[in-house]
């Protein structure tokens, strides 16, 4: 088990995180918030890159604060922006971070580099470089460096951000064959992805976490509660000032407004079933 517990972090003035507690279990978990909510930070705690001012991360009891090899021999790590050596081929620097790793078995090694490169589907292009990589094989090429020694725990940042609909759903299956047994967090501003993909998860906003729980239990507790209706983009304010505002979406050059009430806010507004994007702002803005 992972377990945060009261994990604080400050950059001068600006508190990234604020007490923040989780208790993680093998499976895939969710972490979702705006960019700026301190997701990054919490992996790059957890990934044992940063500090915290406060709190402690105990992994199987061993409190990876003072001793953040116990997490770094059994983690796999994606960040949301990685560097690559521009000349090196996609096989050469996998051996080349499988030997970092500690991988020293020069056979195994060979051996896990390329069943790797064939499970992300990057055989045929494995004497190109890196560098030269579309977006989407970058992050299939960043799986296969966070799965080398078939790590306990994986933490993806922000993986899907700027992927087609297509390298988006290729790296969310192949992210969750990896993921069997293991524990894996997925740090995301993208609400999709949590859906598709994780059981649990926790709603991150300004450093802390003001919501956990499955989707299916976040969205419960605002059923019955969400209405919608087509409005002119003028009324958009007023209805911001009078109620609770989920979201804005522009449609043929009007606006769907979606509301939290308990009745119908004005006439021509109508219920609708809420989905985990409607629990993820209500929950965001503390609406519930």
């Amino acid at each position: 088990m992972l377990s945060i517990s009261n994990l604080s972090k400050s950059f001068g003035q600006i508190k990234a995180l604020q007490n923040v507690s989780l208790d993680l279990k093998p499976g895939m978990f969710g972490l979702l918030g705006p960019n700026g909510a301190g997701k990054s930070t919490l992996m790059r705690n957890l990934a044992t890159l940063l500090q915290p001012d406060s709190g402690t991360i105990t992994l199987d009891g061993v409190d990876i604060v003072k001793q953040p090899q116990t997490m770094r021999e059994t983690l796999g790590y994606l960040p949301q922006d990685f560097g690559v050596y521009p000349r090196m081929s996609a096989m050469a620097l996998l051996d080349h971070l499988a030997v970092l790793k500690g991988i020293s078995n020069k056979k195994a090694r060979k051996e896990q580099c390329e069943n790797l490169l064939r499970a992300v589907n990057l055989w045929k292009m494995r004497g190109a470089a890196v560098a030269s990589y579309s977006g989407g094989m970058r992050q299939r090429f960043g799986v296969a460096q966070s799965l080398l020694g078939d790590p306990s725990v994986i933490i993806v940042d922000e993986p899907t951000a700027g992927l087609d609909p297509f390298e988006r759903q290729r790296f969310l299956d192949l992210l969750s064959e990896a993921g069997e047994g293991k524990i894996v967090i997925l740090s995301t501003h993208i609400v999709d992805d949590v859906r598709d993909l994780c059981p649990d998860m926790a709603i991150m906003g300004d450093g802390e976490i003001v919501a956990r729980g499955a989707p299916e239990e976040l969205i419960a507790k605002i059923k019955g509660k969400v209405w919608r209706t087509q409005v002119d983009k003028s009324e958009v304010e007023s209805l911001k000032m009078k109620h609770k505002l989920l979201s804005t979406r522009l449609l043929m050059g009007g606006v769907i407004v979606s509301i939290l009430a308990d009745k119908a806010p004005n006439a021509g507004f109508e219920q609708s079933d809420p989905d985990l994007e409607d629990a993820y702002f209500a929950h965001l803005y503390q609406l519930v």
